[in-house]
C-alpha cells in the first residue's frame, strides 16, 4: 500500500514545490514508483516536471469536478526515457476557483481522497504539492494524506505561521482524518556561510516538538534553475549539492521511523 505525503506550508517561498518535485524524483531514482499530484493553482509542480500547464486537455480540477476520469488526466511515466517511474496529475489555473466550484459538492473535503483511493496499490509513494493557503485544496490534500512534510526556510521568521499550520493539521486529524501525522520538518535554503541559518536550525530543533529531518537543503543556483528546464534537480544536475540533499531526504523519508515495523 503506497504512502501518501502532502507537502505543505501556507507561507510562500519556502521551497515547498521544489521539495515536492525533487523528493518525488529522488524517490523514483531509488526505484520507487511515484505519483505526483499538483494541487496548487499556480501549477509550478506541473511545469517543473516538464508538462505544459497551459496546454492540458484535462487537469486534476476536471477530475475533481467529474469532467473526466483519472485515466484521461493522468500523465504516465513522464520521465520514462530517464528510467524514473513518475506519473503526474497536473494542475491548471481553474483550481483557483475551487472554493466556489466545490461548494455544492457533497463531502467536498473528501473529493481527492475518494479519487485516489484506487491508486494507492499502484504506487509506492504519492506526493501532493499543496497550495500556499489553508483552503479547500489543502484540506482535500491533508484529508487524503497519511502524513505531512513541512518545508521551512532558514530565515529569521521561519516559525511564523507554523503554529497555525500545526493547529490546522491537528484539526483535520481530529475532524476529518484520524490517522494524519506530521511526518517531519525539512529545512530549505540553508546557507552554511551565515550564522543565521545555523541559529534558525538550532532554535527550531529546540522549540519544535516534531521530527526534524537531518537533511539540510542548501541555497543552490542549480536548484533554482532546474524548473525552467522542466527537470527535477537529479536530472538537471545530478552532481549538484541540491541533488545530493534531496537524495538524502528521500532516504530519510523511506526509512522514517513512523513506517518501520
Amino acid at each position: 500500500m503506497g504512502r501518501i505525503i502532502a507537502i505543505a506550508n501556507q507561507k510562500g517561498g519556502v521551497g515547498k514545490t521544489t521539495t515536492a518535485i525533487n523528493l518525488a524524483a529522488c524517490l523514483a531514482e531509488k526505484g520507487k514508483k511515484v505519483l505526483a499530484i499538483d494541487m496548487d493553482p499556480q501549477g509550478n509542480m506541473t511545469s517543473g516536471l516538464g508538462v505544459d500547464k497551459n496546454n492540458l486537455t484535462y487537469s486534476i480540477y476536471d477530475v475533481m469536478c467529474g469532467n473526466c476520469n483519472l485515466g484521461e488526466c493522468l500523465q504516465v511515466n513522464i520521465f520514462a526515457n530517464q528510467k524514473l517511474q513518475i506519473s503526474l496529475l497536473p494542475a491548471s489555473r481553474e483550481l483557483a476557483g475551487a472554493e466556489v466550484d466545490f461548494l455544492e459538492i457533497e463531502e467536498k473535503q473528501f473529493i481527492l481522497k475518494k479519487l485516489i483511493r484506487p491508486l494507492r496499490k499502484k504506487y509506492d509513494f504519492i506526493i501532493i504539492d499543496c497550495p500556499p493557503a489553508l483552503g479547500i485544496l489543502t484540506i482535500n490534500s491533508m484529508t487524503a494524506a497519511d502524513t505531512v512534510i513541512v518545508p521551512i526556510q532558514c530565515e529569521f521568521y521561519a516559525l511564523d505561521g507554523l503554529t497555525q499550520l500545526i493547529y490546522t493539521i491537528n484539526l483535520i486529524k481530529q475532524k476529518l482524518n484520524k490517522t494524519l501525522e506530521i511526518e517531519g520538518v525539512v529545512f530549505t535554503m540553508y546557507d552554511s556561510r551565515t550564522n543565521l541559518s545555523e541559529q534558525v536550525v538550532e532554535n527550531v530543533r529546540n522549540d519544535l516538538d516534531q521530527l526534524i529531518y537531518n537533511t539540510l537543503v542548501p541555497r543552490n543556483v542549480r536548484l533554482a534553475e532546474a524548473p525552467s528546464f522542466g527537470l527535477p534537480i537529479n536530472l538537471y544536475d545530478p552532481r549538484s549539492t541540491g541533488a545530493e540533499a534531496y537524495r538524502k531526504l528521500a532516504d530519510e523519508v523511506i526509512h522514517n521511523k513512523l513506517f518501520l515495523d
